[in-house]
Parts: structure tokens; sequence; C-alpha cells
């Protein structure tokens, strides 16, 4: 059965009308009125929700986890307990009110679930984003948002179309450094901007693995739900990732559910670069690059050089090294390396303060407060999923050039190439359509 049909079967009215948070039992919540409570869902119960995810929407006033969804038993197990176990001792009595789900489109019929927040395999987020728009969930999704840049455009048709509330969940922008830097840029202060120089680290260079044997399916996996839109292929565990462990996944490496360190990484420094220049609506002109794949089933890039060029001539340079952004202008320049280590061409840029007519940033909330602010206003979050397509599609469109070994010609109105097949036949992926259908 489709997606679609699940949900119109169970009766959910997936319209674009906002909705206001359910109620939250006031026995549980102390400190805030239950009207205030946004009612969440966490599908996809790896190491970037058992920890910084769960912990974070656990330790927020505005929200309430009430369901978790994981294909493997023993992830999904681990995470009831972790929420369970947070309000028992908050409560300071048993508490048992999270359901645990192996499909997420049981919590999709759920009229009492606000919004999900999705942390599973790159490959499922689109087909998962777009289900939860047409149940009228509003939606934080983790980064990287999508796998290919047809995809992203669907699931930003989609939002559009149903009217929720969405956010990309990275945490960079709210990191006083980073936006100092951009603050310092969008005022002009280090004159007219010219060059963007960015990297990512180089976690899994070298890291090629030959092809691994097929190993039964562990109990606790529903492997074919795992793949979802993914082709079907022999289960081994550096595909997936490790059995009854966290830890970095082997999917993260394979081509077929995400696009490597240039996305994963670059969802978050990218979107910095997008940021500073204003063109979080739009993208280059110009795109040419190198790099290297690894061989094997391990087979994203280890190493690339990217450059490109927008419409207004500014250039920008991507590359694998350390985790930075640097903005060069006609009059300094400023540099952020992540985590906070802020650097500029003179003290003077780094004393300088925005004051009144300035354009400022104010005080940032965190990306997941940022999220449930924006649900119960009723407004659009700060860094919203159309911006995080335009970043990942920044990432998407150097991996193009590498594959094609062409300077190519984009149109970022219409997101096209002009003139270029081969490029065009790249900017999507086709899917297994067992479990989602566009």
């Amino acid at each position: 059965m489709r997606r679609r049909e699940f949900i119109r079967n169970a009766g959910i009215a997936a319209g674009g009308a906002f909705t206001a948070p359910h109620i939250v039992s006031s026995s549980l919540l102390k400190s805030s009125p239950p009207s205030d409570r946004i009612n969440v869902a966490m599908i996809g119960l790896g190491r970037q929700t058992v920890n910084p995810n769960i912990p974070q929407f656990l330790k927020s006033e505005n929200a309430q986890i009430v369901a978790v969804c994981d294909v493997d038993s023993w992830r999904l197990s681990n995470g009831l307990k972790q929420v369970n176990d947070f309000y028992s001792q908050q409560k300071g009595s048993s508490w048992k009110g999270c359901a645990a789900y192996g499909d997420f489109r049981e919590i999709l019929v759920r009229k009492d679930v606000d919004a999900v927040m999705i942390a599973t395999p790159d490959h499922w987020h689109v087909p998962m984003a777009i289900e939860a728009a047409r149940a009228g969930k509003h939606v934080s999704l983790e980064k990287p948002i999508s796998t290919c840049i047809e995809h992203g455009r669907q699931l930003v048709k989609a939002i559009k179309e149903y009217g929720i509330i969405t956010r990309n969940d990275s945490e960079f922008r709210p990191i006083p450094q980073f936006s100092k830097a951009v603050t310092l840029v969008r005022n002009g202060v280090i004159g007219k901007l010219e060059r963007i120089h960015v990297a990512v680290p180089a976690e899994l260079s070298g890291d090629s693995l030959k092809p691994e044997p097929t190993m039964p399916v562990p109990d606790e996996l529903n492997y074919d739900m795992w793949l979802g839109p993914a082709w079907e292929a022999p289960y081994t565990e550096k595909r997936v990732h490790a059995i009854k462990a966290y830890g970095r996944p082997g999917w993260m490496r394979v081509d077929s559910y995400c696009n490597g360190m240039i996305s994963n990484w670059g969802a978050h420094l990218m979107g910095i670069v997008q940021w500073g220049h204003n063109s979080e609506y739009t993208g280059p002109v110009s795109i040419e690059g190198s790099g290297e794949f690894d061989k094997g089933l391990w087979n994203t890039l280890n190493k690339f050089d990217i450059h490109y060029r927008y419409a207004d001539g500014v250039e920008v340079f991507f590359r694998i090294e350390r985790p930075f952004v640097r903005f060069e202008g006609s009059q300094g320049w400023v540099e952020v390396e992540y985590p906070d280590k802020l650097t500029a061409s003179s003290q003077k840029l780094l004393d300088w303060e925005p004051g009144p007519g300035d354009f400022s940033f104010g005080k940032l909330l965190s990306d997941k407060e940022d999220f449930l602010t924006a649900i119960k206003n009723g407004k659009q979050s700060f860094e919203p999923l159309e911006t995080a397509h335009r970043t990942i599609s920044m990432c998407q469109l150097g991996l193009i050039a590498i594959k094609t070994g062409s300077r190519l010609s984009w149109n970022p109105d219409t997101e096209e190439f002009a003139g270029d097949n081969a490029a065009s036949a790249l900017l999507n992926i086709p899917i297994r359509e067992k479990y989602f259908k566009f």
C-alpha cells in the first residue's frame, strides 16, 4: 500500500491549515502550561537521535515526546526507555506515556502528534518528510535533507502545498561566532564580498572498503523497510549500522543512501556560505570541480575541490580540509573554524558591533527551540527546509560537476542545467516505490 493511501484510509485530512498544539497532561508538566507543549514524535533512533536530539527535546519546556519509531527493535526499545525514564524522573512516578512504533506511518495517523523529528538514513529523509507534510505534521529534518536535487524540489513543493512549518536540523547558525561573521559580512564591514572559502573535515578519508560478504539479517532489523525507497541490496553490517551498538554508521559511506562528507558536513558549512552571501533561496550559475571516490562498498568522495560562481561574481571554493568558512571582501576577511574559533584580518573587525539601523540577527534560538517556537507562533522557522534545499543543492551540484568532469551552467531560478544532458540526468535518483511514491 502506498503511504498516501495509508494516510487517506486512516482518515487523515492532510490540509495546509495551521493547527494549534494538542494539550499535554498538566500532571506531568510542572513548569509550562499544557497548551504550550508541542507533541513531538521521534522517527529514527540512531546516534544522532539518542544524543543530542532526544535530550534537547526532553529538556525543552515547549515539547513533549509522545512517540518514537525505528526499524531496529533494539534501538526502538532503547529510545522508548530513554524518554519514559526521563519523564518518570520528572514526574516522580512511573511514566509510560511514550509509544513505540516500527512503522513511521502509524505515527502519522495519530491526530495528537503535532510534529515529527526525522533523523533516519538520508535516503529516507524526503519520503518521510513528504508523507508527514501530507499528514499535516510539522517537520524538523536532520541534515542533509536529500540525496539529490529533484527529491529536494519535490519536498519544497509538498511543504508549500500543505502549509507546514519546517526546520533544517542544523545547530550551526545559532553558534555566536558564525552569526557574528555573517553579521559582519551582511553589513559590509569587510567591504564588497568577493570570495568565500569553505571546507569540511576529512573524517572519512582513506576509509575505502572492499566488497563485504552477505550476512544474515539481524532479528531486530526490518531490513527491507530500512532500504525503503532504495533498491534491494544484500545485507551486510557495514552497509547499514553496527549491530546493537551506536557509532558512525556504514551507510554514510554508501552513495545509495548518502552523498558522503560533501553533504554530511557540507549541509552545515555551505549553509553558512549561503547565509553570509544572502543567497538562501537561490544558488550559483557556474560550477566545476574534481575529486576522487572510494571504491568498493564504501564509495563516496574522499577528496574534492569545487569552484562555484554566483551571478554577482562572488566565487566559492569548497574542499576537504578542516571545518571552516572564510569570507573575503575588498576591505578585509573574517573566518570561523568550527566550533567557535573566530578570526579576522584586523581586531577592528572583531570589535565591530551593529548599531541603530545596522543589520542584526540578535540572539538566536537553538535549532530545536526555533522549530518549536515557530510552531507555537504559526510562522516559519529561521532556517526552513526550502533554504536547506538550496544549501544541499550546492553540495550536490558540486558532486555532479565532479562526476561529469564538466564546467556546468546552472539556472538557479528554474533549477536546470543549460545544454548538458549528462548533468541533467544526475539531478534525480530513481526510487523503489514499495514504500513511497512521489
